[in-house]
């Protein structure tokens, strides 16, 4: 049985491991796509911006950073209150910074990450604790959807033909591709085959592991659904609009960074913003192609394509920065936290 488990956990990390070399692969790739393309002088370009930039307005944006995770900590605090649970709100904040650095290495490995120490320190069940993180994911996509619009609509003659060249069209042919009929078939053959498992636990209430799925299934819906009995709405909604606030400063002060970009308003922090994490969600970490998209991005603005990729640079650069030293020390920070208020509750055991 050991022998067994070690090697499932072997074969586990083998997998992480090829997940993360593949995906800094695709974001070198993406590099090199990019500077392929640029010559000797643009890239000479490029390093002048980054030598002659103005550093001190990133650790700024590290602040509004740090704000927005104080306000996302409070937030996810919301939605676990009302399952009966009332966690510290230290614990919440270091799981959150713990989440953003495990999101570097692999994808969605921060939501997981982001649970498991509620569940070692608060005794909150993974599966409600986990419902909760989806739930939240899912109503910060409708945001980032809903604020997607608004710019667009807000700025229309200057966003619209880009947006139908680089978004649509493409997007328009992978649906197209997508509707083949052996695409079609095998998505049938999918959903059939969850359809078939969901009556086969149904009917088979009683064995043990059915039993256990359930649970597990039952407590990760009461996680979902904690975003609909929330105690205080227009809290939850303060933090929300906190949050992208918080996203649209980083981007807006780190224009100060080069003097080209510094006159750039909220419109180009906007846009920034909206398309930047477009490419974080499609690469992990936003490698490679994060600071393409905003080089892309602020040509519409009358930005060289050069002093964009710069930015892009410095943008990306930033913000992984604070992610790594945070989460670093979180991880340090939260076994050592929780043991002192172990100690303080339970003084025998000092």
């Amino acid at each position: 049985m050991r022998i067994t488990e070690s090697s499932n956990n072997q074969t586990t990390k083998k997998q992480q491991v090829l997940r993360l070399l593949f995906f800094l692969a695709l974001g070198f790739f993406f590099i090199w796509l990019f500077l392929r393309t640029l010559t000797s002088e643009e890239k000479h370009e490029i390093g002048l911006h980054l030598r002659n930039a103005n550093y001190s307005w990133i650790l700024l944006s590290v602040v509004f950073g740090l704000i927005s995770n104080v306000s996302r900590a409070a937030r996810w605090r919301l939605l676990l209150q009302p399952m009966g649970f009332n966690p510290r709100y230290s614990n919440m904040f270091l799981s959150v910074l713990i989440a953003y650095f495990a999101n570097l290495a692999l994808p969605r490995l921060g939501e997981v990450s982001r649970c498991l120490p509620l569940t070692r320190y608060e005794k909150i069940p993974f599966e409600k604790s986990f419902g909760t993180v989806v739930a939240e994911r899912a109503f910060d996509m409708i945001i980032m959807i809903l604020l997607f619009v608004i710019n667009i609509l807000v700025q229309f003659s200057r966003l619209w033909g880009y947006l139908q060249t680089k978004v649509l069209l493409p997007l328009q042919e992978k649906l197209v591709s997508f509707g083949s009929r052996t695409h079609l078939i095998f998505f049938g053959i999918f959903l059939l085959a969850v359809l078939a498992l969901l009556i086969f636990i149904m009917k088979n209430k009683n064995i043990r592991f059915i039993s256990k799925i359930r649970k597990t299934i039952s407590g990760f819906a009461d996680g979902l659904k904690s975003i609909i009995y929330i105690k205080k709405p227009f809290a939850f909604i303060l933090h929300t609009l906190n949050i992208w606030f918080m996203y649209l400063l980083m981007t807006l002060v780190v224009f100060q960074c080069l003097p080209e970009t510094a006159q750039l308003g909220i419109s180009g922090a906007f846009s920034v913003l909206m398309f930047g994490s477009i490419g974080i969600i499609l690469v992990q970490g936003g490698i490679g192609i994060y600071p393409a998209i905003v080089a892309e991005s602020l040509t519409l603005y009358g930005i060289f394509r050069t002093t964009g990729y710069a930015m892009g640079w410095l943008l990306w650069s930033g913000q992984t920065a604070m992610i790594i030293l945070a989460g670093l020390i979180a991880m340090i920070l939260f076994p050592l936290i929780n043991r002192k208020k172990n100690e303080k509750h339970n003084p025998l055991n000092a």
